[in-house]
C-alpha cells in the first residue's frame, strides 16, 4: 500500500510516544511511503524544541536528525508544485486549517496514496471529508 505520513504522525518514528508502535509497523509494511517535503524542517523543528525544553539532549537530537535523513533517502518526497499549492486552497476551504497542514493534505492526494496517516485531529476531519482514507496515531 502506497502510505503517506504527515508530519505530527512521522515525528512519532523517532521520538518514543503513544502512536509510535503504529508509525512503525505502517512503514514497515507499506509498498511506499510518502511525506511532503515540509515535514522536513517541521519534525527537526519539533526535535529541536524537545531539546530546548530538556526532554531530549544535543546528542539525542543528533541521532535522530540522522537517522531520520536517511529515511528522507528511502522515503518519496513531494515537492509544493502548483497542483499542491492550488489542491491546498481548496483544503483551506473546507475548514480550520493551518497552511502547512493543508500542504500535507494536498501532497498525499496528489500522490494518491491509499492511507493517509496523521496525528492532528483538525486535519483528518478535513481529509476525511475529502474522500482520503486515514489513520490517526
Amino acid at each position: 500500500m502506497k502510505v503517506f505520513i504527515d508530519s505530527s504522525a512521522l515525528v512519532k518514528r523517532y521520538i518514543e510516544e503513544p502512536g509510535s508502535w503504529r508509525v512503525a509497523e505502517l512503514i514497515e509494511k507499506a509498498k511506499e511511503v510518502a511525506v511532503c517535503i515540509v515535514c522536513i524542517p517541521e519534525v527537526l523543528s519539533a526535535c529541536n524544541r524537545l531539546v530546548r525544553e530538556k526532554k531530549i539532549n544535543f546528542e539525542q537530537y543528533k541521532w535522530i536528525k540522522n537517522e531520520f535523513l536517511l529515511d528522507m533517502g528511502e522515503f518519496i518526497v513531494i515537492d509544493i508544485t502548483n497542483e499542491v499549492v492550488i489542491r491546498s486552497i481548496h483544503c483551506l476551504e473546507k475548514g480550520a486549517l493551518r497552511s502547512l497542514d493543508a500542504l500535507h493534505i494536498a501532497s498525499a492526494i496528489e500522490y494518491k496514496c491509499g492511507l493517509f496517516v496523521t496525528g492532528d485531529q483538525r486535519q483528518h476531519a478535513i481529509a476525511s471529508s475529502l474522500g482520503l482514507s486515514l489513520e490517526s496515531v
